[in-house]
């Protein structure tokens, strides 16, 4: 036998390049658009852009941002764990809600050694966000409830729950504010910087992107993940009980947003408080991660980096310049239209020819 031609490199590097083409072509596309806004307006693009960049990796800002992908990347990995398999999970804010009040409560009121008390309070976030997720596909096998809405709308009664056990029988009522005691001291994630602002926290984060990429692309359920994904009849034919795999999916995706919401407690905030999840909007900058990623959790990496640095420069571009830190969130919402447009519309692969319907 004849060993087997070498593919060329072209080949060899073209999967790659169609997976960075459309992120990139948003990104770029973003910034052309935001450059011709800030020029309408009056103002520098390339003095605004140097200070967003500045304000984003600039000496301890980096600190800040990476720490700010912590929430965003977890965030983004929940959506794309459901995404991958074609289920539709928009509910991760109630979830990072549920398991923040949980990994809170457990380090608070159990009476446990440091390192247990961590891991039982991590254990327990990931059980009640899961569990919270899986209740939404089990309506959707049970009543035929559409998880595109149960997932949604279970965000608010998960929200106002949280909101009335800190306001009321869990409150540091000494603080004067909506939020529990402070966590003990043991179990806070150990600091990575002088300042506290970054976190080991990252590196759990970055473990749940690897182990996700492990089990997606190298594993049994994986294959059935992806394959659901492109087409969930196929799958059926194959053999595959689609409601075991919902009922899994659903629960990996809440139990993600949980662990996320345990970091936020342990590693930045030592205790619960109303809103310090929800106001930053985690879970949707999180879902534009998913989006602007294909779902690829690699790319969720990539994808939460950028978009934290963007928000991080967007404090430090209001700062500098006279250009408000909205832009910051006008590029964001732009760089998705566009990844949405190149799902419809083809460019960048030969023409703007459009996709079939």
């Amino acid at each position: 036998m004849q060993p087997k031609a070498a593919l060329p490199f072209s080949a060899t590097m073209r999967p790659i390049i169609n997976t960075l083409q459309a992120p990139l072509l948003a990104i770029l596309g973003a910034v052309l658009i935001g450059a011709v806004i800030m020029l309408i307006t009056g103002h520098n693009p390339l003095e605004a852009y140097w200070a967003m960049l500045e304000g984003a990796v600039g000496g301890q800002n980096l600190a800040s941002t990476l720490s700010r992908a912590a929430p965003i990347v977890g965030m983004g990995l929940t959506a794309a764990v459901a995404f991958r398999a074609g289920f539709f999970n928009l509910g991760g804010e109630g979830q990072l809600v549920l398991g923040a009040l949980t990994a809170a409560l457990v380090a608070i009121y159990i009476p446990l050694p440091a390192p247990l008390l961590m891991l039982v309070a991590f254990v327990a976030a990931a059980l009640v966000a899961g569990l919270y997720a899986w209740l939404a596909a089990f309506f959707q096998f049970r009543f035929n409830v559409p998880l595109l809405i149960s997932t949604l709308l279970m965000n608010y009664p998960a929200r106002f729950f949280a909101s009335y056990l800190t306001t009321h029988p869990f409150r540091d009522v000494p603080s004067g504010m909506a939020q529990t005691y402070m966590v003990p001291a043991a179990v806070n994630l150990p600091p990575l910087s002088q300042d506290g602002r970054l976190h080991a926290g990252i590196f759990i984060t970055l473990g749940l992107a690897l182990l996700a990429a492990f089990i997606i692309n190298r594993t049994v359920v994986g294959y059935e993940m992806r394959m659901a994904g492109l087409n969930a009849n196929f799958v059926r034919y194959g053999g595959v009980d689609l409601r075991r795999l919902s009922y899994r999916v659903m629960f990996t995706s809440g139990a993600i947003a949980g662990i996320v919401g345990a970091i936020e407690v342990l590693g930045v905030h030592q205790r619960y408080i109303d809103d310090a999840l929800t106001s930053p909007l985690y879970a949707w900058v999180g879902l534009m991660t998913a989006l602007l990623s294909g779902s690829n959790p690699l790319g969720v990496l990539l994808a939460g980096l950028f978009f934290s640095a963007v928000q991080t420069g967007g404090f430090a571009l209001e700062r500098a310049t006279e250009v408000p830190r909205e832009l910051s969130r006008v590029l964001q919402a732009l760089i998705i239209l566009l990844v949405a447009a190149r799902q419809r519309f083809h460019f960048g692969d030969g023409g703007a020819e459009e996709s079939k319907e």
